[in-house]
This record gives C-alpha cells, structure tokens and sequence, in this order.
C-alpha cells in the first residue's frame, strides 16, 4: 500500500498536470483537506472522486496501510501535514508504509511574477496609500529604486542588487496596475510584457531571424538601424529626457551627437563647460559626503 502526497502549484491554471499525477489520481483513493482546491472541479470533471477530509495524518496513514491513498495538497504545500507523516511512518505506527510525493505541475522559469501581479492587485485594491497613488506621484520612487540598484551594482552587493532589481520590478507593476484603471485607453502588464518582447524579438534578427553578425559592434548598428525603420526620420536628439539630472542631459546627448556624426566645431561650447559642470558635480558630491556624515553622527549622538 501507498500514501502518495500529490503537490501541484497555483501558478499553472488548474487541470493541466503532468500524465503520473492523473495516472495516480485515477488509480487511488483521493483525500484532500483544501475544501475549495482549485483542482477540484476539474478532477470531479474528468470523473476522479475526492474526499474532503480533516488533515488528520494518522487517519490518512491508517487508510493507506488499507489501500493506496492521494493526498492532494493544499496550494500552500500542507508542510505540516507532510511533516507529521513523516514522523509517523519513520518508527511510528506507520512504519513501513510506502510514501511517494508526485508534482502534478512545476512552476515554470518567471512564474512568482505572477505572484508579483497578484500582490500588487490586491494592495492597490485593499491599501489606502496604494490606492491614492498616480502615475505623476509614483516618479519620485521609480528615480530612487533605480539610482539604488546603480549603487548595488557599484558596490558589488548582489543581496542588494537582488532586493533593489524587485523594488523596481515592483513599480513597473505598480504603474501597470494604475494604467489598467484607465479602461479603453489603459493598459497591463501583459501589455508591457508583450511590447518588451515584440521589440527584442524584432531587433535581434540574428538570434530569432536569419541574420548573421561578426560581433557585438554590427549587432549595435543592426539595432539603430532597425528601431529607424521603426519610428520613422527622427532627429538624433527626440528621446533624451529632459527629466533627467543636467549632468546626465548634457552627456546624453553628446553621446548621441558624436554617435550621429555631428561635426566636432559643435562640441566646443559643451567642451568650454564641461570643466565647471564637473567641478560642480564633485563640489556637490562632496558636499553630499559631509552631509551624510552629519547627519550619521547627528544619529548617532540622539541615540547615546
């Protein structure tokens, strides 16, 4: 006899397993203590019965040292039930009983940004500071997450790096989540998803096409070359964000210009100023530095 602990995961739509949990399934008895599983309806379909029963892992060992017994775990896993069978069946009562645990489904590579979707539904829905949040108020927090994961990749903390690459993931949720209130003119995160991969799958001919390319130098040009025939005779500064830092402006668009071949008489101002905008970016940087450690000894002290 057999106690089988079938797992399956919420991330793939209920229904789809793999062929050994159905062939278990159809073979045992089916226990499970998840009244409303999402895998019911669909086993009660395909005509596999399944008893909804209290978690009780002694009565479920007792059964399967009888017959062969399915225990359909909760989406959450039943950790503590598992974890009391275990007990049971090494030097208890149930010692002897053989235990198998089938996956029905895995979670595919990205699946938990599902999770991620899901989280950010329900704080919009349920916070009242989520709630309150617009497109316009939420910049401020997209300009911080991404400056600091700049600085975890400096530092070379990839615990950081990690933890900040969410914080950003999560705004892009968040604005997602907001823009899909707009209705007609809205759109999800699926659409940011699909708009993301359409765009790599169009400028990397050379991985999804029939391209060829000597290096990463021709795949640079393929690219500019693609995303031209996209948008159409653009000028080669539309696009640089006047949003940005004055210090990130200015070196934007030179990058740009010297890119687009623009005679080098035309950088001369930028190069008459380019000293003072970096004698101010170090003054301000270090004026940032005292600060900081004015502040870190003003804690320091308040805590004392």
């Amino acid at each position: 006899m057999r106690l089988i602990l079938l797992a399956t995961t919420h991330r793939v739509a209920p229904g789809l397993l793999a062929w050994r949990a159905w062939s278990v399934l159809r073979d045992s008895r089916v226990l499970t203590a998840a009244e409303g599983h999402p895998q019911l309806p669909f086993l009660r379909e395909a005509g596999v019965a399944v008893e909804v029963v209290e978690p009780d892992a002694r009565a479920v060992v007792d059964a399967a040292l009888r017959e062969d017994v399915v225990w359909l775990a909760a989406p959450d896993g039943d950790a503590e039930f598992a974890a009391r069978v275990g007990e049971l069946v090494v030097g208890g009562p149930g010692e002897g009983l053989e235990v198998e645990i089938v996956h029905g489904s895995y979670d595919l590579p990205g699946a938990r940004l599902l999770d991620v979707v899901a989280v950010m539904e329900r704080l919009r829905h349920d916070c009242p500071w989520d709630r309150k949040q617009t497109h316009q108020s939420l910049i401020p927090y997209l300009v911080e997450e991404t400056y600091e994961t700049a600085d975890a990749v400096a530092s070379g903390d990839f615990t950081a790096l990690r933890e900040e690459l969410g914080d950003v993931l999560m705004q892009v949720a968040f604005h997602a989540v907001v823009a899909a209130e707009r209705g007609e003119d809205g759109f999800t995160i699926d659409d940011v998803a699909e708009g993301i991969v359409d765009k790599l799958v169009r400028r990397h001919p050379h991985v999804f096409g029939e391209v060829d390319v000597s290096g990463a130098a021709e795949v640079e040009v393929n690219w500019d070359a693609i995303k031209k025939a996209e948008k159409g005779e653009r000028g080669l500064l539309e696009g640089v964000p006047f949003s940005q830092p004055a210090l990130l402006e200015a070196a934007q668009l030179v990058r740009r210009a010297r890119k687009g071949g623009v005679p080098e008489e035309l950088f001369a101002d930028y190069a008459d100023r380019a000293g003072p905008a970096e004698d101010a970016e170090r003054e301000l940087r270090a004026w940032s530095t005292r600060f900081r450690a004015k502040v870190e000894e003003w804690e320091r002290q308040s805590r004392g």
